[in-house]
């Protein structure tokens, strides 16, 4: 993650990217995400986002496979978007 991160243009949301999807690690979690944010709101049906430090510290439950609760809190995430014709 710091290796990527100096070079100019790639934050932490592409590092992290990058590093679930190209390098298929299993233990990212994307805690500035809005997505997995958004699905942490509706699985766990609070009325608000949840602060990063609070992702990040609920996140630790899903050890050492946090990239898949990801995966699936942006499934989440997506059900609650209306469908398109």
């Amino acid at each position: 993650m710091e290796r990527l991160i100096v070079v100019r243009g790639i934050g932490r949301w592409t590092a992290e990217m990058l590093l679930m999807f190209s390098c298929a690690r299993p233990d990212v979690l994307p805690v500035d995400d809005r997505g997995v944010r958004k699905g942490y709101m509706v699985t766990y049906r609070t009325s608000t986002l949840p602060r990063t430090n609070e992702l990040r510290e609920y996140g630790e439950r899903w050890r050492p496979y946090r990239s898949v609760a990801s995966w699936y809190l942006w499934r989440a995430a997506d059900s609650t978007q209306p469908k398109s014709a």
